[in-house]
């Protein structure tokens, strides 16, 4: 037995086989829900997986997941894994012209996809002459256009399927890829080794503590141990953090609850009915719906058993955090540091903060170098982040960007990723934001993350982006784009710099606003730079 993901997950169903694995609730109100065991979550996986072999589809071969959450999602992961096949995740968010774009680029030869998805699949496959297999979850809507390719209904596919696993050997050197947006270009796909993401993704098996030894290690602690965990990833699982979540709560042998979409008043009914123990989400954008329905139309929703909410991909600000925590004293409030090239990377210390930045404990994994000669920054010198040990081999198709971002130093491979940061001579690095959305104005360089923390610490201001536009004596200036709670009173831009000036350097504070009915994130509540700045430039509507 090697560090590979289906090994790892079978030999943790062959130790717990009745204990509940899968929970999927729908929403709203509809009462539909479907609860697997981790037997029937095997069974389920391997009848896919022997479908998609019959079709043609063996190790190396990629395959797209283009699903909202829920069961099928992870059945089809699952499924690839046996296979040694590859699963790539695809945004459903996307329109045809970039599906067309991301199935052509990740080689796709079979895509499993959600029925609603039916008439931009039918029209992104011509441009994708690779992919020759699908299989559809769900009807299409009345009237879509269907595919060139007739789509197999899963129910048909699972139910020609062995329920047994009767696969080869499979290497700890295999496959996943995950696909991510960025905040400019084109996605692209981040190419993990198995044995490299079980160990800087999901923790190796143990992400606040000793990683196992050895493969083995996984299921005889699992077997060691007791059940009553629940997990709640709440973002879409077509992005990177949610699936790991959920491959690190099987690692436990514990279970994990999943929704279709993300509706706050369900996750609070859920977190209740289900005594959810650990909710993972991305940042205000889905922690603030939370707050406000707690605050009103769920007030007295039972979160006794919340032990920990932890957000990735975006920061937590002071404010949500403390309504939050007044709401509910007794659960942790993580902000956790990690991307899709280089996993977890920690939690930020409890002084973090607006006045201090996103601030973590170095560990002999990370660095903060200079992107141009790689060499370790002086102390206070702003450089970027670095780790090294298990990364992965680079993008798929493209050596260039690979070149770009992984090194070899000091006899490891190394990765860099898109964070500038600092490191202090107290050992903790501080980071600033991404150094492509860094905003230069007049020689100074300005972390849009740091402004927005500042922003968003206004009782009245709900979300906040900021981005860099033009400006003809500095270059660019800074410019925000803001959400106001509902049914604040009046704000202008003198009294949202007055509030900044408390907490910023003065050539920081914002010199024009643009008050908006909503601010655009993407399903996981990552922050749309590009939409940010198209609307403070006044290229686009608020």
């Amino acid at each position: 037995m090697e560090y590979n993901l289906a090994d790892l997950f079978e030999s943790i169903v062959d130790t717990v086989p009745d204990r509940e694995a899968l929970v999927h609730l729908d929403h709203p109100g509809t009462g539909a829900e479907r609860r697997l065991t981790y037997a029937e979550l095997d069974r389920a996986a391997n009848r896919l997986a022997h479908h998609l072999a019959g079709q043609g589809v063996g190790p190396g071969d990629h395959v797209g997941l283009h699903l909202y959450n829920g069961v099928e999602y992870l059945q089809t992961a699952y499924a690839c894994l046996k296979i040694r096949a590859v699963p790539v995740n695809v945004n459903y968010r996307y329109v045809e012209e970039e599906l067309a774009y991301l199935y052509r680029d990740a080689d796709l030869v079979a895509l499993v996809f959600d029925g609603e998805f039916t008439e931009r699949v039918a029209g992104a496959l011509p441009r994708a002459p690779g992919l020759r297999h699908l299989v559809r979850v769900g009807a299409p809507p009345a009237g879509a256009a269907e595919p060139s390719i007739a789509p197999v209904p899963l129910a048909q596919a699972v139910a020609a399927g062995s329920p047994a696993r009767g696969f080869g050997p499979r290497s700890a050197d295999d496959r996943i890829v995950i696909y991510t947006g960025g905040t400019t270009g084109m996605p692209k796909g981040v190419v993990w080794r198995h044995e490299d993401i079980f160990f800087s993704g999901m923790g190796g098996g143990a992400p606040t503590g000793e990683p196992v030894g050895r493969p083995q290690e996984l299921a005889e602690r699992v077997a060691a141990g007791g059940e009553g965990l629940v997990f709640f990833p709440t973002p879409p699982l077509m992005h990177g953090t949610s699936t790991l979540t959920a491959f690190i709560a099987f690692h436990f042998g514990q279970k994990v609850v999943v929704h279709r979409k993300f509706v706050p008043e369900e996750v609070l009914r859920t977190i209740e009915r289900e005594r959810v123990t650990s909710v993972s989400l991305v940042g205000d954008a889905m922690l603030r719906p939370l707050v406000d329905a707690l605050a009103g139309p769920l007030k007295g929703t039972d979160c006794s058993s919340l032990f920990s909410v932890s957000s990735s991909g975006a920061v937590l600000s002071d404010t949500v955090r403390a309504q939050f925590a007044a709401l509910v004293p007794n659960a942790l409030l993580l902000n956790n540091f990690g991307s899709s090239e280089s996993g977890f990377n920690g939690t930020a210390t409890d002084d973090s903060g607006p006045d201090k930045g996103f601030r973590l404990n170095v560990n002999s994994r990370m660095a903060v170098v200079d992107p141009a000669t790689h060499r370790r920054s002086a102390v206070g010198e702003p450089g970027r982040l670095a780790l090294r040990g298990h990364v992965p081999l680079g993008y798929h198709n493209d050596p260039t960007k690979t070149a770009e971002t992984f090194f070899e130093a000091d006899g490891d491979r190394w990765v860099l990723l898109g964070d500038m940061a600092t490191l202090g001579a107290d050992g903790v690095v501080t980071v600033l934001g991404r150094g492509s959305q860094c905003i230069n104005s007049g020689g100074e360089k300005i972390y849009p993350e740091e402004v927005e923390q500042a922003l968003k610490a206004h009782p009245d201001v709900y979300d906040a982006l900021v981005a860099g536009v033009p400006d003809d004596r500095w270059g660019n200036r800074v410019a925000a784009v803001v959400q106001l709670r509902p049914g604040s009173g009046p704000l202008d831009l003198t009294a949202l710099q007055t509030h900044c000036r408390t907490r910023l350097a003065g050539y920081k504070v914002p010199r024009q606003v643009v008050f908006a009915d909503r601010i655009q994130r993407s399903p996981s509540g990552k922050a749309d730079y590009r939409w940010a700045k198209a609307v403070a430039a006044g290229e686009r509507e608020a």
